[in-house]
């Protein structure tokens, strides 16, 4: 088939690998324009779709916005039986979602109508969820309330992170849209509507919700911590500074919350029903690598029955 790719970060990229290496013809990659990074800020530095597109050979285009006629233009002409949509960053008119002969399909790393929205990878696991999966899903104007084709569920382990979670889906999430798009091909590929029960939204991540809150249950904690890591990163105030906690597990002990209860970076959190500890496994300060517990413990002042902020 003909197909658009639409996507920006790392996560998009497996999917367009996966669908030029069976076959399909991508016409065109849509991807966030260059924008400002390297060591210093002033290099325009593209997107991780643009670099692997480019190695791939197939055309990028970067439009500031898709609602003018010229981007409306630009996109008939390519001529597409379907277009793939994977974290492109931008909302598709409908004048654009009506072009590719098939449709547009969606893939979502959620169990949707479960955590439609900005952060479904990071909420999932900061609620405490127990599974998660992705989703092709056949975009309609709303925000990911299009019917749903094809869904490939993911348990998330105790200790699982955002970032392993990210990897896990992201290939899991590759091979369904593969599989989504044999299906399409042959017109087999059916879509069912979202039920209308159980409805969440993943919000963008806000920085003031990364700081680590002990008044809150251990599990609360674990989850808040793990479902940050590695990006953008819970954290705690130690000496004025920041120190950024990338991998934590549950443990015994009480005390008042964020009281260091040992040697080993235990730290009380909450308190009555639910209260408990958490230890720190791995933490970051800023500017420093990351460091296991015991190795961060050599240069820093964190005697049993200090109270952490």
């Amino acid at each position: 088939m003909r197909i658009v790719f639409m996507g920006t970060p790392d996560f998009a990229v497996s999917t367009l690998a996966e669908i030029v290496g069976t076959g399909h013809e991508v016409v065109a990659c849509y991807t966030r324009a260059p924008a400002a990074g390297g060591r210093r800020g002033l290099d325009l530095v593209p997107s991780p779709v643009h670099r692997a597109a480019e190695k791939l050979g197939v055309p990028v285009l970067t439009p500031a916005s898709l609602r003018t006629p010229e981007a409306a233009e630009t996109f008939a002409a390519h001529e597409a039986d379907v277009a793939v949509v994977v974290a492109y960053g931008r909302i598709l008119p409908q004048n654009i979602l009506d072009l590719p002969t098939l449709g547009c399909l969606n893939l979502h790393a959620s169990l949707l109508p479960r955590w439609r929205g900005a952060a479904p990878i990071q909420r999932a696991i900061m609620a405490g969820d127990a599974e998660s999966g992705v989703a092709v899903m056949k975009m309609e104007a709303g925000l990911d309330t299009g019917p749903v084709g094809l869904v490939e569920r993911v348990a998330i382990g105790p200790d699982m992170t955002a970032g392993e979670l990210h990897d896990r889906l992201m290939i899991v999430g590759a091979d369904l849209m593969g599989r989504a798009l044999a299906a399409l091909e042959r017109g087999g590929l059916d879509f069912r509507p979202q039920p209308a029960e159980g409805v969440t939204y993943a919000a963008k991540i806000d920085k003031s919700e990364t700081r680590i809150d002990w008044s809150r249950p251990a599990k609360a904690v674990h989850d808040h911590i793990r479902g940050l890591s590695p990006f953008p990163g819970a954290w705690f105030e130690l000496d004025g500074a920041r120190v950024k906690v990338l991998r934590s597990t549950l443990a015994a002990g009480a005390g008042a919350p964020g009281t260091v209860l040992g040697d080993d970076l235990t730290i009380a959190c909450g308190e009555g029903e639910g209260a408990g500890a958490v230890r720190l496994t791995e933490v970051q300060k800023a500017g420093s690598r990351a460091l296991p517990a015991d190795e961060f413990l050599r240069g820093a002042a964190l005697e049993k029955g200090r109270v952490l902020a």
